[in-house]
């Protein structure tokens, strides 16, 4: 499966713009090559389009590729009540870029459904299983200028609280994963000792179908000197997901930390989006079979790592092919 983004078809989105900017936290027009009045018929089309293409590439479980949003956390967190999106604020970015950011007016609250009807579109065309992924409430908590709470513990658990009501909606119409993003726990790990799994708990409290957390460096288009660990880590087994979706591929990450979640399913990143290099089938199996030393093969999945929004469609789809054919090998090897 994916992490979550795809490559987007160009006659949607300025890919230019896209590689050449870092990730939008607020809304831009700058993104897409379709007059507003033409957007909703234009990323409809296109997400119709990149689902099926999963499913012909041979995936099993499948993701909307995030087309019409330009980050993680961007079309969620500013559809928000409390949120001023007429005047956005600033926040430092993991890369320490001063960024524009949400600012936060008033009280977090969930207005309506933000990725429900998409979800719905993409399983009135395409019979897999599907994958929806949400920022976390960490993640969004330090990409926010609070001007309310003042405490991002409190910040962080009414996102908590938006997301839970997200996920509900999400599962009631029939989802088969909800994801969220955190790579902020990789890059604040301090704070996040203090209160992000208490945030998370709460953004998955009463799930009804399998949930997913994921973690990372950042995107290989803009970090390109990664650890071969996380700060982060051993503290996911205590978290309140099912599965953890760790980047592992342009890292290199070393494979033993996968024993420190000894209970949890692991999705695990085998090809590197910072690179266009194209994965040979045999080289993904080898790594797998490292993972499969740490994890049984019942609780392992395979992903890219994040970020495959970034690639040319081309190389995403030949990446993919890659990834599907080592799997297809190493059943065969096991049967």
């Amino acid at each position: 499966m994916l992490v979550g983004s795809y490559a987007p078809p160009s006659w949607l989105v300025d890919t230019s713009f896209l590689r050449g900017s870092l990730p939008q936290r607020v809304p831009t027009s700058d993104l897409w090559r379709v007059e507003a009045e033409d957007w909703r018929e234009a990323v409809d089309d296109a997400t119709i389009a990149v689902a099926v293409e999963q499913v012909s590439l041979g995936l099993d479980v499948i993701t909307d590729g995030e087309i019409r949003r330009h980050s993680y956390s961007e079309r969620f967190s500013n559809a928000l009540a409390g949120i001023d999106r007429e005047r956005p604020g600033t926040a430092v970015s993991r890369t320490g870029a001063v960024v524009a950011v949400p600012r936060v007016a008033g009280p977090i609250e969930r207005l309506e459904p933000v990725e429900v009807g998409v979800a719905e579109l993409v399983l009135s065309h395409v019979a897999a299983p599907l994958k929806v992924t949400l920022p976390g409430p960490f993640t969004m908590a330090q990409l926010c200028d609070d001007e309310y709470y003042r405490d991002e513990a409190e910040l962080a658990m009414a996102l908590a609280r938006a997301v839970n009501a997200e996920m509900g909606d999400l599962f009631a119409a029939g989802v088969t994963m909800v994801q969220i993003d955190e790579p902020y726990l990789q890059a604040r790990p301090d704070r996040a000792r203090d209160y992000a799994l208490e945030a998370v708990s709460l953004a998955l409290e009463g799930a009804t179908g399998r949930t997913v957390l994921h973690s990372c460096f950042g995107y290989g288009q803009y970090v390109k000197d990664k650890p071969s660990g996380y700060p982060f880590f051993a503290e996911l087994a205590d978290c309140a997901a099912d599965d953890i979706s760790i980047e592992a591929a342009q890292s290199n990450l070393d494979l033993a930390c996968l024993a420190e979640l000894p209970d949890k399913g692991v999705q695990l990143g085998v090809l590197d989006c910072g690179s266009h290099d194209i994965e040979s089938p045999d080289a993904i199996a080898h790594r797998v079979a490292e993972a499969l030393e740490y994890v049984p093969v019942t609780r392992l999945a395979l992903s890219p790592d994040c970020g495959m929004k970034y690639l040319p469609r081309q190389v995403a789809m030949a990446k993919l092919r890659a990834m599907v054919g080592a799997a297809e090998r190493m059943r065969d090897a096991q049967a």
